[in-house]
């Protein structure tokens, strides 16, 4: 290849059929459907601007809360429990609540690894073992005595390297798994029974803005929490998880939530229910970044990042670009396009291309997608 030209990037007028419907692949916020959106403005006028505490706001939390039951196929007594801030404030939520003393965290990315530093910092549990892994690959979940909480990563949205959720055999008894699930919940399948919190935030999947936390707990999660508030155990309230769960059992937040968001995943939730499930979304976000990982196979310039097939994720593919191959320039000329949001995780440093394949995604633009790069990298290194 030749060298390449970024200052043609901005004036590469892709045809008209190598533009996606959607050019939206961002890994969060992510695409938002444009129905769903229409649906809040028609609600507006009896929804925005009242009260969390009536009737109108109860409900949609109700309906999020019973569309997450059913989409998960939650056994009976696991609850659904939501709180402001986001899966980054669950992670301080679950330093008070979820580790009795000490945890484990498996840590392969950015986010992985900062669960682990909340952890660490933490002066009222002990210092967590971290098995880490190099970026594009996991590490194994083993167990280790005096370990009450695993701290799993179901998707590591930085590196686009899915794991298994699953408990340890050997574990000791009691103990907790905890699954960061924020780019994986609704797009990847995944087994209740596996875990004990499951925690996500609804700006990937579930089609939405961010600034609410998720979290689907399992009896025992529940128990361990009131224990520990029974214990004495302190946090700020608005990090209080019982705190959380007396107010989800109302089909409220304790504090304010984000109307909208609320709102947009409610809605995505109904559409996902309509189109199959959880089984439905994992085949729609499988088939988009299957077209994704098929071409970056057969490109001569370009190659899957994670190296092992079986750890690929579903819902962020991520490919390395040959040297010739001036990333930034590729993605000026996508974004100039209407094509947003396809850059690297700005942690990897790496010439990469990352492409969200969430369920809202259609797979066809995704294979549009990847035939507007082949044109434009022509046309960058020609």
């Amino acid at each position: 290849m030749s060298e390449p030209r970024p200052h043609l990037a901005p004036h590469l007028a892709l045809p008209p059929d190598l533009r996606p419907a959607d050019g939206r692949f961002g890994s969060g916020p992510s695409k938002v459907r444009p129905e769903a959106v229409a649906a809040l403005a028609a609600a507006a006028p009896t929804y925005l601007g009242t009260s969390h505490r009536q009737a109108a706001v109860k409900g949609v939390v109700g309906r999020v809360r019973r569309g997450l039951a059913e989409l998960f196929a939650l056994p009976d007594g696991y609850e659904v429990v939501l709180g402001n801030g986001g899966a980054a404030c669950f992670w301080e939520v679950a330093s008070f609540w979820c580790i009795e003393r000490r945890s484990l965290h498996l840590a392969f990315g950015q986010f992985s690894r900062s669960f682990a530093r909340v952890a660490e910092r933490a002066p009222h549990v002990e210092d967590p073992v971290v098995v880490e892994a190099e970026a594009g690959t996991r590490p194994d979940l083993a167990a280790e005595a005096g370990v009450d909480l695993y701290a799993l990563t179901h998707n590591e949205t930085s590196t686009g390297v899915v794991a298994p959720v699953t408990r340890p055999p050997g574990a000791d008894e009691g103990a907790l798994v905890a699954v960061d699930a924020t780019s994986a919940a609704g797009g990847v399948l995944v087994d209740a029974a596996d875990f004990d919190v499951y925690y996500f935030a609804p700006q990937k999947c579930f089609g939405s803005d961010g600034g609410l936390w998720v979290a689907l707990c399992s009896p025992a999660a529940l128990a361990r929490a009131e224990r520990l508030a029974a214990g004495g155990r302190w946090s700020p309230a608005f990090l209080s998880l019982p705190l959380a769960i007396e107010s989800s059992r109302k089909d409220q937040t304790y504090n304010t939530p984000a109307l909208a968001t609320l709102y947009l995943m409610a809605d995505q939730l109904d559409w996902m229910a309509d189109r199959g499930g959880l089984a439905g979304m994992a085949q729609r976000s499988a088939a988009a970044s299957g077209h994704v990982y098929a071409w970056a196979e057969a490109a001569d310039y370009a190659r899957p990042f994670v190296a092992d097939p079986a750890q690929r994720s579903p819902v962020v593919a991520t490919v390395d670009l040959a040297e010739g191959v001036d990333g930034t320039a590729l993605t000026r000329a996508l974004r100039a396009n209407g094509v947003l949001d396809v850059e690297p995780y700005r942690g990897l440093a790496r010439n990469q291309l990352r492409v969200a394949t969430f369920p809202a995604v259609e797979p066809d633009d995704a294979l549009t997608l990847t035939r507007a790069v082949d044109w434009l990298v022509e046309r960058l290194t020609g």
